[in-house]
């Protein structure tokens, strides 16, 4: 390996990784996390969710299966950096329209390969996410030591500023394969989508389930909302603090109660500030696509996709008995889940969308769509 192409991971304590450069000619800074999905790296590098992140794949060899426009699930890449263990410039499947390495450097992201992975994911998990610096080339460690040291936490940071969308529009596209005609012949409902950083999975399972879909930015106040009329609103998923964000919530605070709401991920946060709950920054998070949700009223145990590195505390949520627990995560028993006895909303943790992942959940937009039905129907 000549300097040239020579990369280094800094972690902000001090440990140093260093491997091949790939992707783009740059630095990348950010919080470092792990992924545990074995597929779906370009649904995970168009993830609004991974703002502000430099990323590293568990599974082994990445790259195999190449890019292509129908993956991405938003109108860019937003992580900081990619790191793989094996990565395979010459893709072999007969959707690749573009080599992981072209589709990095077009999106200016700079990778590293060649790293032991399964002994940065052991750091992680061991002393806890933390802030890292991606650099191409020579670099002094002295300097990048003290650069990456001195980074922002996650913590206070509002990223969903940087992801959110600009203005209001709609969105029509339904699932892969979903049959129009069947689409078509059920009534439909009228469902307002903060943009927090949404994925378009979940807007195309939004369409699949009988919703016509109008996306807001995120900082759309309540009254603007209810102007549109919509018969629910859904929170998205997004990046970085939800307490960072206190706009969100004073919105969702005035519209609890006004109309069915269902969120996900950050939307699931911001919802449980909302009701007067409290967040902590967890230790690694929850990135993958294989976590268990524990569903406390039928004892069932989903398989779901999660990103996240916060999560809303228990005890902060059940001083209210209006409000219900309704799934716990198996790994470390954080909230996945929560519902109010008495009003129109629920939420999960976890990502029902898949992209990547499992569709053990996907069933939660069809509970959406007989949660709106019911209130109609008492109308």
């Amino acid at each position: 390996m000549t300097t040239e192409n020579a990369a280094a991971l800094v972690l902000s304590d001090g440990t140093v990784f260093h491997g091949e450069a790939f992707g783009a000619t740059a630095e990348g800074v950010g919080e470092v996390v792990f992924h545990t999905g074995m597929t779906g790296y370009q649904e995970i590098l168009t993830d609004p969710s991974y703002a502000g992140q430099i990323v590293c794949m568990t599974y082994p060899e990445i790259g195999n299966v190449g890019t292509n426009e129908e993956d991405e699930e938003s109108r860019g890449v937003f992580l900081k950096g990619f790191v793989v263990r094996d990565h395979v410039d010459f893709p072999s499947n007969w959707r690749s329209q573009e080599s992981l390495q072209s589709y990095l450097v077009r999106h200016e992201i700079p990778g590293v390969s060649g790293i032991d992975t399964r002994a940065l994911v052991r750091h992680l998990r061991t002393r806890g996410a933390m802030n890292g610096y991606l650099v191409h080339g020579a670099v002094d460690l002295a300097q990048a030591r003290t650069y990456a040291a001195e980074l922002p936490s996650m913590e206070g940071r509002n990223l969903v500023d940087e992801v959110t969308c600009d203005q209001a529009y709609t969105w029509s596209e339904p699932p892969y394969g979903a049959d129009a005609a069947n689409l078509a012949a059920g009534k439909r409902y009228r469902v307002v989508a903060y943009d927090f950083g949404i994925k378009r999975n979940i807007l195309r399972e939004l369409v699949g389930a009988g919703f016509d879909v109008t996306v807001v930015p995120a900082s759309t106040t309540a009254a603007e909302v209810l102007a549109i009329d919509p018969d629910g609103i859904f929170l998205s998923n997004g990046p970085g603090d939800p307490a960072a964000v206190p706009y969100a919530a004073a919105a969702v605070r005035e519209l609890i109660g006004k109309r069915p709401i269902f969120g996900i991920c950050l939307g699931h946060q911001i919802l449980g500030l909302a009701l007067g709950g409290t967040v902590h920054k967890m230790r690694f998070g929850h990135h993958g696509a294989n976590q268990p949700a524990h569903d406390l009223e039928t004892g069932r145990v989903m398989i779901a996709s999660e990103n996240h590195g916060f999560a809303l505390d228990a005890d902060s949520l059940t001083r209210d008995p209006e409000i219900e627990i309704t799934h716990l995560n198996l790994n470390d028993q954080t909230v996945e889940g929560l519902r109010h006895r008495r009003l129109p909303l629920f939420s999960v943790q976890y990502h029902p969308e898949a992209s990547p992942g499992p569709h053990d959940t996907a069933h939660l937009f069809e509970r959406f769509r007989e949660l709106i039905e019911s209130g109609h129907a008492e109308a």
